[in-house]
């Protein structure tokens, strides 16, 4: 292994009792206050879930969509399961623009977190929804002050034509878009009390769902109670692949998160470990291997999951590192198959959270979760404090596109929840928000973590960059100058970044020790993150 020098800004966050990752301190705490009292790692998630829709209502909430991968130690299984329900039954691409599905009413996707929370709390939790909701709802009414990351966001949103009523929701109760102000939201309070104690079916076919479905379809939208009754998350058996020693596991196909794999695969039988660390031939390297798995994604995607393995077969393989190591430039797409989910800045576009959790058991779960874009579609149901998702924006209108948004079907989702596993035994949960970068920025992380050794947070605070169609490189600035001139020779259209840019994510992660039980908590300071011990 090359020497290493890289130093954290942060240090890692270590417990014993359980630990909680998130974007949002408060949220990380929630999950953690569960923990302490006695719930388990799925516990915890749930609950942390519910808290970021409060602190974090740009990026999720229980009207978006996400999946989750989950090491269940009593069965030493790992599991994935998904939440993104299909596209709405009465939702006519032919006669809908690519505007009307980047905000207002036709944008939103059918709900499906709270049913995937509410799927986790009830096969591995063992607490009550109201028990896990408790502290959202506390969050809700007594206000969560808002921090720089958010008073940035809402520069950008008073540009942006949302309905009044999200004004009125998110801008009007802060006074000002300072940070220090105080976000309170009364309505959403007593919307997550109601789920608390009536169950997910308060959303699901309930009153909830019927004022939602009744405002959408009386302002042009065309999501239905017959759509929300047909929400049914799926567990599945996820991907991996062997990497430095450990089995990297994420959900399996229609999602696309293969890419993060196939580039694992690529890279596995490189010895980038003896490259100097963020040195030329390190980050070519990884970035081959990032272009090269992303058109594959893009031929592959909607594709049989037998054929997506298929990739992953010696003969494909040999194919692929050929390609990663002939040394000509690597040019192609690394978006969406049609035109671009936005046309806004790019670090608009990343608008997701991730989050992770352990527990003294060894249960360890990774949830990616989204509403889009920022505040998604904008539309905020009158008297629920909810937020919608644009999640239709992430599909293509074009029926020749393998991720056209037929009504009642599935389509692909670029969200990677990962766990890995050493010898069956689950030892890290990692995830990241970041669009068409996801896979990107925990390829980087996990170079980082198993090639040269950086502890959890030094991983996750290493220079990242995000590769973008053609050969556009957006590379934090962190990495030295002659490393730069050396990638720009090789072909790759380097743009430097900031020192940290959320256009590389926004990654938490947790790790346990199965043999003493430690923990270590990390969090992306590209955005507002924090680990938090039980």
């Amino acid at each position: 292994m090359a020497d290493v020098t890289y130093i954290a800004g942060r240090s890692p966050v270590r417990g014993v009792s359980g630990m909680v990752a998130a974007a949002h301190p408060s949220a990380a705490a929630a999950g953690a206050q569960v923990l302490r009292e006695g719930g388990n790692a799925f516990d915890a998630i749930v609950a942390t879930a519910a808290a970021l829709n409060v602190c974090e209502p740009f990026m999720s909430g229980l009207a978006g969509n996400g999946l989750a991968t989950m090491y269940i130690a009593k069965e030493k299984r790992v599991r994935s399961l998904d939440f993104t329900p299909p596209v709405p039954l009465k939702f006519d691409p032919s006669s809908t623009t690519k505007d009307e599905i980047a905000a207002g009413p036709k944008a939103p996707g059918v709900p499906g977190n709270l049913a995937g929370w509410n799927t986790i709390n009830k096969t591995y939790g063992t607490r009550p929804l109201g028990e896990l909701f408790k502290e959202a709802v506390r969050l809700a009414r007594v206000g969560v002050p808002a921090s720089a990351f958010y008073a940035r966001l809402m520069d950008f949103c008073l540009d942006r034509n949302y309905p009044d009523l999200w004004r009125e929701t998110y801008l009007d109760p802060l006074g000002k878009k300072a940070a220090g102000q105080v976000l309170r939201q009364p309505l959403l309070a007593d919307t997550l009390e109601a789920i608390g104690s009536e169950g997910a079916g308060y959303l699901y076919g309930g009153p909830l769902g019927r004022t939602m479905t009744e405002h959408l379809q009386s302002i042009g939208g065309v999501i239905s109670l017959e759509d929300l009754e047909r929400v049914v998350p799926q567990f599945m058996e996820p991907m991996q692949v062997d990497y430095r020693g450990m089995t990297i596991h994420t959900v399996p196909p229609p999602a696309e998160s293969f890419q993060m794999l196939l580039s694992l695969a690529m890279l596995s039988e490189t010895d980038i470990g003896a490259m100097d660390h963020l040195g030329p031939d390190h980050l070519d390297t990884v970035f081959r291997s990032i272009r090269i798995a992303s058109e594959m994604r893009l031929t592959y995607n909607k594709r049989p999951r037998a054929e997506v393995e298929a990739l992953f077969e010696p003969a494909v393989m040999d194919r692929l590192r050929t390609r990663l190591t002939d040394g000509k430039p690597v040019i192609g797409r690394t978006e969406q198959w049609g035109a671009g989910p936005m046309s806004e800045t790019d670090w608009t576009r990343q608008h997701t959270t991730s989050f992770s959790a352990a527990d003294a058991e060894g249960n360890l779960i990774c949830i990616t979760q989204t509403l889009g874009g920022i505040f998604g579609s904008g539309v905020v149901i009158p008297g629920t404090g909810v937020c919608m998702s644009n999640y239709l924006n992430w599909g293509d209108l074009e029926p020749d596109s393998p991720n056209y948004l037929a009504p009642g079907k599935a389509w692909a989702s670029v969200v990677a929840p990962s766990i890995g596993t050493v010898d069956g035994t689950g030892v890290l949960a990692l995830g990241t928000p970041g669009s068409y970068g996801i896979m990107q920025t925990q390829t980087q992380a996990y170079v980082h973590y198993l090639d040269y050794g950086l502890d959890l947070q030094a991983a996750i605070e290493a220079p990242r960059a995000r590769l973008w169609d053609g050969a556009r490189v957006e590379l934090e600035s962190r990495v030295p100058e002659a490393t730069v001139a050396e990638l720009k020779k090789r072909g790759h259209a380097v743009e430097m970044a900031a020192p940290l840019t959320m256009n590389c994510g926004g990654m938490q992660a947790v790790s346990f020790t199965p043999e003493t039980g430690a923990m270590v908590g990390a969090a992306d300071p590209r955005r507002d993150g924090s680990a938090v011990p039980a």
